[in-house]
């Protein structure tokens, strides 16, 4: 019986249901845990190339859906380029750029940290976290990766005149048209609405779909909000995440490529000819995450030492396993 993971072309055979083994974890030749979930590719027109796993599954996409979120906020009058649009889309790991580009956007729609409604949190790189602690520092709302997120949310309701208190409720007017932006772009109404970790409405797509929107938001035209917003990003890659983090060093190994990852184990990359892959891990662990997209840009015809890494299996402190991808 074959049990390798059935990879399904579109224009040839059925896509196959459900979630399938991406990543084992192998232990002195013992297969010792398996990841499951769903990774795909589409083309620059939005259609599946091949798919492993349903490329319906229904994700909440958690902080790859930033691009789109600041995609809304552009058109709804957000007056940001270049590295603070970059931090409107980021996951930021807490470096000092981060922190004075948050106060620098707050400063923009004359606000401090105190409008901030993300949740007190220590900066998300570990390394920037200990530098922080020895610094004597405490959780705070500006060292929470989204902030710079939130920033941009303040600033698009202060240059729109609207509410800055309750720029998070799902009413709001910010956060309809987030929402009328994710709809025409994803090509549905979110299928869920929940709460993102930090606190803003949290939508939810098919994978597929939360690939077809990047790859769309790639193709922008010039002059577009969209064009804007993708230039920013591949311009500040360290704004987009941190100087430290595997998302950088992607963007900077292959310039016009634009990568964001998401809570959970969600990852999405656009490239430049318009085409994307997405990928959700089931149990949303991040061991895999990369390894397994890394795989999916080598089979689009990317190759680099950096996307052979894979995480190490140790024993005693040594080299005693290894991630092994099934596709």
């Amino acid at each position: 019986m074959n049990n390798s993971p059935r990879v399904s072309q579109t224009a040839r055979t059925p896509r196959v249901r459900g979630v399938e083994v991406l990543a084992e974890i192998v232990r002195s030749g013992m297969v010792e845990s398996r990841h499951r979930g769903v990774v795909l590719g589409v083309d620059r027109a939005g259609d599946v190339t091949w798919s492993i796993g349903d490329p319906g599954t229904v994700v909440f996409p958690r902080s790859s859906n930033k691009p789109i979120q600041a995609l809304g906020m552009l058109r709804a009058g957000l007056p940001l380029d270049g590295r603070l649009l970059a931090l409107a889309t980021a996951s930021h790991s807490g470096e000092q750029i981060h922190l004075d580009g948050v106060r620098e956007i707050l400063m923009l729609a004359g606000l401090d940290e105190s409008a901030l409604q993300t949740p007190p949190s220590y900066p998300l790189d570990p390394h920037v976290h200990a530098d922080y602690l020895r610094a004597g520092g405490v959780k705070a709302p500006i060292c929470m990766d989204c902030s710079g997120k939130h920033a941009a949310m303040l600033l698009t309701c202060f240059t729109r005149g609207w509410s800055t208190v309750d720029y998070l409720e799902p009413s709001h007017p910010l956060q309809q048209e987030i929402t009328a932006t994710f709809t025409e772009v994803t090509g549905g109404p979110p299928s869920v609405v929940s709460t993102d970790g930090c606190g803003a409405p949290l939508l939810a797509t098919p994978l597929q779909d939360l690939a077809r929107a990047i790859g769309g938001i790639v193709q922008s035209p010039p002059g577009s909000h969209g064009a804007r917003l993708v230039e920013a990003m591949r311009a500040h890659p360290e704004y987009v995440s941190g100087t430290g983090r595997a998302e950088f060093a992607l963007m900077r190994a292959f310039p016009g490529l634009v990568a964001k990852s998401g809570a959970e184990s969600v990852y999405v990359v656009g490239l430049p000819d318009g085409s994307a892959f997405a990928l959700k891990i089931e149990d949303g662990a991040e061991r895999p995450m990369y390894a397994v997209m890394n795989r999916g840009l080598e089979l689009a015809g990317l190759d680099a030492p950096l996307l052979t890494e894979r995480p190490v299996v140790l024993g005693g402190g040594k080299p005693i396993g290894e991630l092994r991808l099934t596709f």
